[in-house]
């Protein structure tokens, strides 16, 4: 594997492991989680800087359901990112204090939904991108061969992810996050590990979700083309 794509794949990690850390906010404080937010901000630059032929390919070629899928969860995340980073501002107490405004409550509001909502865009996101990944890193570690052990193994552990991400889900009140703002916490006290294991779950469950549907729509597409190549 060449350079460029380690680095690719590891620009992609660090978003990854930056929006986990960035969600833990009553863990790591608020100075801690601005620097972050910066340094998320330049590794979507880069991230989106390394895939810009996407954009351009956008009004190009035919559209079945899994690119639809695709453009949609890539925009909402897009939108997602942008929404959170401009009600940023108005709220930063440490490193753009100069920035603060006085409606800083509803400002607050918006930047906690949103933040949600991109987590969980960037996790489908990463679903819709997840054979691609699973591929490179196959050739990085030089396995070339299939392996059913491995296969059965690797299933297992999703599904035991799916199901500890499920369980946190509700213990932590996911759907209640994305749905209404709590100005004074959701009082929920846990080390930082116990807390990355959890996030890192939930997005499993999106992950693992939107994989598994993308190769069904896959499947579904090949029954088709291969039924009307019979039928002529």
């Amino acid at each position: 594997m060449n350079r460029l794509m380690i680095f690719r794949l590891s620009v992609d990690l660090s978003m990854t492991v930056l929006m986990v850390v960035a969600m833990a906010y009553q863990i790591t404080g608020n100075m801690i989680h601005e620097v972050v937010g910066i340094s998320l901000l330049g590794l979507f630059i880069l991230h989106n800087f390394f895939n810009r032929k996407w954009y351009k390919a956008i009004f190009k070629g035919k559209y079945n359901a899994r690119r639809i899928l695709g453009v949609a969860v890539n925009f909402l995340f897009l939108i997602s990112i942008a929404v959170i980073l401009i009600s940023s501002a108005p709220i930063s107490a440490d490193v753009f204090p100069f920035l603060s405004s006085s409606n800083d409550m509803i400002w607050r509001q918006i930047h906690v939904l949103t933040s949600y909502w991109g987590f969980i865009f960037m996790a489908v996101h990463t679903g819709l991108s997840w054979a691609m990944i699973i591929n490179s890193v196959s050739k990085m570690t030089d396995i070339k061969h299939a392996s059913r052990m491995r296969t059965i193994v690797l299933r297992v552990l999703a599904v035991v992810i799916v199901i500890y991400g499920v369980q946190v889900s509700v213990e932590r009140d996911i759907g209640e996050k994305l749905t209404i703002y709590n100005p004074f916490g959701w009082g929920y006290d846990d080390s930082a590990m116990r807390f990355i294991i959890d996030y890192l779950s939930i997005m499993g469950i999106y992950i693992s979700g939107t994989h598994y549907a993308v190769k069904f729509i896959q499947k579904q597409n090949k029954r088709k083309l291969t039924s009307s190549t019979t039928s002529k």
